[in-house]
């Protein structure tokens, strides 16, 4: 464990107390960091705030969500893309006991007033470039939220904050993730999650070690996702280090970003990797300081040849947003040549069960099942799906967490990854419910039935597959493609469109009429792009059309 950040934790009933408490200790050192990008709307230069100056801002905009109302009881969706003002904002509700949705900046009218109105956010922060779809979609809910533009004076609350001293227990968050129904869920994250995931992070150790106050971490993903948005930035507080947070990837300008903002540390996605690799070697690559990697996904036949040519320790880890917590295989030997990502450490417990429920025997596929080792299972988990009580009790049956995915735990309690059970593609780090694919699929009047699944993808992990029964008169060809995924444009957001189609006879199903994925390509089950007749339409899977 990082000297310091177990004692800071045990001082502070919130994430905003301990904040402060470092920005007392440690006012000028590095909090938040973003490299400079010329012709960026925002700090094109870059920007580094020490604790003092996070400290204040945050401080500042805190006193106008108290003098508005705000306060425990209210949650605040916050579509402020990866931007200092969406950390700043965070802090800011931290501070007051409200709770901060984060928006994914890609989601289409209809994915937007869905979070809107079952998170129950009663206001919505935004940017010049977004405010326009938020006042609009807000304006056609039963119950609208007030929408403002970051910095724009904060309307009263009209329902007035619960009466109480935010603390453990307060709901600090609401991240939504993809569900298997079609629709996302809210997770509702509290205080002591942010604490039980960000002493995790300090304590983990080996090639993940933290200095306090000598490292600077390198997070090229979403606030909108818990690893960047709570887990990293907690653990970061906790040990007085820096956050340094660009808008996105930038292949191009990785390593000299790496180099220009003095990055001891990066975080990534699988398809990171093998894009860098395909990059030409540059004095920047070679002139970084970082010491560590840490990621899921990086595929064993490429992360010896990375390593090698980057100096750079690449750490395969395995969570959730519904577990914060992370296993780690950080400690040498590093099991790099496999799929391997930790032994349970820390207090956070695994076994891997049969669909009875049974632990299955040592070297035996099963389902990863995990929990808090101590007399509360949950603790430092996600509190609840928000407005979903049945499927909050089925993830927890039997008093452990089921995670959806399939793992082998070896002889020396090394945990394996096999693949994901749930219905649900993994593409470049975002959750991508099939379910959700074939409702808008199947509006179109070419598609008679739908079925979507994952396929591999050498960049992105997965990649969306979609098997279409054509309906009468409609001819199997590519135009017939292109326009049924024009018509899907228009109601799911660009990544979760289909990058392969594939006009099919029939879609087994069972007993129960559920679609039988594995038997819709005999012969090329583990790899339907292979397939006759398959149809790429991954150049026009972009984010404008």
């Amino acid at each position: 464990m990082t000297p310091g950040a177990a004692e800071l934790a045990a001082d502070c009933a919130t994430v905003w107390q301990a904040f402060a408490a470092q920005a007392a200790r440690c006012p000028d050192a590095a909090f938040l960091c973003i490299p400079p990008r010329p012709g960026r709307a925002y700090h094109p230069e870059g920007l580094e705030l020490t604790y003092a100056a996070a400290f204040a801002l945050a401080a500042a905009r805190a006193e106008r969500f108290r003098q508005g109302g705000w306060g425990p009881g209210h949650r605040v969706a916050l579509m402020l893309d990866n931007r200092p003002d969406h950390t700043i904002h965070q802090l800011a509700l931290y501070a007051v006991g409200a709770s901060q949705v984060p928006v994914n900046p890609d989601y289409l009218d209809h994915e937007l007033a869905y979070l809107l109105e079952h998170s129950g956010a009663a206001l919505a922060i935004g940017l010049p470039h977004n405010i326009g779809q938020l006042r609009r979609v807000a304006a056609g809910l039963p119950r609208p939220p007030a929408v403002i533009l970051a910095g724009d004076p904060v309307p009263p609350a009209l329902v007035p904050a619960r009466a109480e001293t935010p603390g453990r227990a307060t709901e600090a968050a609401v991240i939504y993730t993809s569900g298997t129904t079609g629709r996302p869920k809210g997770c509702v994250i509290d205080h002591e999650y942010h604490f039980v995931v960000g002493l995790t992070y300090a304590g983990h150790g080996g090639a993940l070690t933290l200095r306090p106050g000598g490292d600077r971490v390198f997070v090229p993903l979403p606030v909108f996702h818990v690893n960047a948005g709570l887990n990293t930035l907690t653990a970061m507080i906790l040990t007085g280090n820096c956050l340094i947070l660009p808008d996105r990837f930038h292949p191009a300008s990785f390593w000299a970003d790496l180099r220009a903002t003095r990055a001891t540390a990066m975080h990534y996605l699988g398809i990171i990797p093998p894009i860098l690799m395909k990059q030409p070697v540059t004095e920047d690559e070679r002139a970084h300081t970082v010491r560590f990697g840490l990621g899921a996904g990086l595929d064993p036949a490429l992360h010896r040849a990375f390593e090698e040519r980057t100096g750079i320790a690449m750490v395969e880890v395995w969570g959730m947003t519904e577990t914060g917590r992370f296993f780690a295989d950080c400690h040498e030997p590093r099991m790099i040549d496999t799929r391997a990502f930790g032994r349970p450490a820390q207090g956070f417990d695994a076994q891997v069960w049969d669909d009875q429920g049974r632990e299955v025997p040592r070297g035996t596929p099963g389902e990863l099942v995990v929990r808090d080792a101590g007399p509360d299972p949950r603790r430092g988990f996600f509190r609840e799906y928000l407005k979903d009580p049945a499927a909050t009790e089925a993830a927890w049956a039997g008093g452990w967490f089921h995670t959806g995915d399939v793992v082998i735990q070896d002889e020396t309690g090394m945990l394996h990854f096999v693949e994901r059970r749930k219905n649900i593609i993994r593409r470049s780090g975002e959750n991508i419910s099939a379910a959700e694919v074939e409702n808008a699929l199947v509006g179109h009047p070419a598609v008679a039935a739908a079925a979507v699944l994952g396929v591999p993808d050498e960049l992105r992990d997965e990649e969306v597959m979609a098997a279409i029964l054509p309906a009468p008169g409609w001819p199997r060809e590519a135009e017939t493609a292109r326009a049924i995924l024009r018509h899907a444009r228009g109601l799911i957001a660009y990544y979760k469109l289909p990058g392969w189609i594939a006009f099919v006879d029939d879609l087994p199903r069972t007993g129960t009429q559920k679609v039988r994925k594995g038997l819709i390509f005999p012969g090329h089950e583990a790899d339907p792009r292979r397939a006759p007749g398959v149809i790429d339409l991954r150049p026009l899977k972009t984010r404008t059309a």
